[in-house]
């Protein structure tokens, strides 16, 4: 029997091509203003169309400040990009959620909770964290610019087929760990390459346990496995969190899509390429200490003696084989970004923070993912207890994520971030990154040091 894979892949097939490639059907493209005005520049010089508009959502994220919205972008290049977007939505007839309404955040936020991305689908967009929303049961993967023209003019892509794997971690995850920690275990042990060229299937007992925000944080991370991306078979959590949201099919539709979705999972029998089998008793909060997402570490333990290639990646962090990073001054802590600025990040924070102050010494930057975030949080007054802690809230956008807008981590400072890349210069010249769940940044914050957050629940 097929992979749940094989079964979405071969429904989206145009044609094969021969000793080719695939020309497969896209349901929706998302584009953001970083890696779509040379595509929109292409269909003008060839004097087309986007084949169907009505597949297509922009939504600027990257550029946005986390500020002062409402005034125009101050720096040059953001305001160049994200103006661009908007002028070229509107040329070619574009569903565009422009900063500062209601309906904007991080595209790879919003999508899900605005039932654009549902199950069984094809989703694409310029950007490598398109895996997220494969969290809804679809096959969902980043596409470069030259494809993201390909899709607007012809709703089609050429693909190579990727080969299949499972990952199935079993048992109950223990105290404190987080869909967060789940992927940076897994990231430490297949690598930053271990699972490349191939779509990724989340599955076993504690897969099924996590909450909708907790699948697409994990499936938010499997391209820094070097997968082509990453799903999750949908369930009733899948359906109860979608039904009633704007784009989700409604009355009778509904009951039809929830019929169809519900063959969406692998066979007994189905046969992947790879299957990796984990177990939850083996994974504690985590922490990284290097300059990919792969060198990381159980938050208790110490980093290993340095492996080939490891020893540039300690002299850029400050850290030496053999150390613990529990006790490690903090400088910043970010909360945020397509991996974890989502309700439920916000809620495990708060849960940290709350009766207690912010570290006087730590800058923090609470971003939500998207307006739609920022009017849950006030709703359920966590902005109440965050204030009272010490902390602001900003406004949405990719933020302190990446070094493309105001929020950047000075050089040498070192930053405990709930975001998913910790490159050297990720989130500014010199910055230094430790990635971590929203439980263990909430730590960081009110200790100044990087600390257990176990010791607070």
């Amino acid at each position: 029997m097929n992979t749940l894979f094989d079964k979405i892949w071969d429904k989206h097939v145009v044609q094969q091509v021969t000793d080719g490639p695939t020309q497969l059907y896209i349901d929706r493209l998302y584009c953001h203003e970083v890696t779509s005005p040379q595509a929109f520049d292409g269909l003008r010089a060839r004097g087309l169309k986007c084949f169907r508009p009505e597949k297509i959502f922009c939504m600027p994220d990257h550029n946005t400040p986390t500020h002062d919205q409402d005034k125009p972008i101050a720096d040059p290049v953001s305001k160049a990009q994200v103006d661009a977007l908007a002028r070229n939505a509107a040329e070619f007839g574009l569903t565009h959620y422009g900063m500062w309404s209601k309906d904007n955040g991080i595209i790879h936020v919003v999508g899900p909770e605005k039932g654009l991305s549902l199950p069984g689908m094809t989703i694409v967009c310029g950007d490598s964290h398109t895996s997220t929303h494969g969290a809804m049961g679809a096959v969902a993967f980043g596409i470069g610019t030259s494809e993201v023209e390909m899709v607007m003019a012809s709703q089609c892509i050429l693909q190579q087929k990727p080969k299949s794997m499972r990952i199935s971690i079993n048992g109950q995850l223990k105290k404190g760990v987080t869909a967060k920690d789940v992927a940076l275990y897994l990231m430490a042990k297949l690598t930053t390459s271990g699972a490349t060229g191939y779509f990724v299937e989340y599955a076993g007992d504690v897969v099924r346990s996590l909450s909708m925000e907790g699948r697409l944080t994990l499936c938010n991370l499997s391209i820094e496995m070097g997968a082509r991306g990453g799903f999750i078979a949908p369930d009733e959590t899948t359906f109860a969190y979608l039904k009633g949201r704007e784009y989700a099919p409604k009355g009778e539709a509904w009951d039809e899509a929830v019929a169809y979705w519900k063959t969406l999972k692998s066979g007994d029998d189905a046969v992947f390429d790879k299957e990796l089998v984990f177990s939850a008793d083996d994974i504690e909060p985590r922490v990284t200490y290097g300059t990919n997402p792969g060198m990381g570490i159980g938050i208790t333990e110490s980093i290993p003696a340095s492996a080939e290639g490891e020893a540039k990646a300690l002299r850029y962090m400050g850290f030496k084989p053999g150390q613990k990073l529990l006790g490690t001054k903090v400088d910043y802590v970010f909360l945020g970004a397509c991996t974890n600025g989502r309700i439920e990040d916000f809620r495990a924070f708060a849960s940290i923070v709350k009766g207690r102050r912010k570290a006087d010494d730590v800058i923090a930057w609470l971003v939500p993912g998207s307006w739609a975030v920022d009017r849950q949080i006030r709703e359920e007054g966590l902005d109440k207890i965050l204030e009272a802690a010490g902390f602001q809230i900003r406004q949405p956008g990719c933020s302190a994520c990446l070094a493309m807008n105001d929020d950047k981590i000075p050089a040498g400072k070192l930053s405990v971030s709930t975001s998913n890349r910790n490159f050297e210069g990720r989130q500014g010249p010199g910055a230094r990154t430790v990635l971590a769940s929203p439980l263990t940044a909430a730590a960081a914050a009110v200790t100044g040091v990087i600390t257990d957050p176990r010791e607070f629940m």
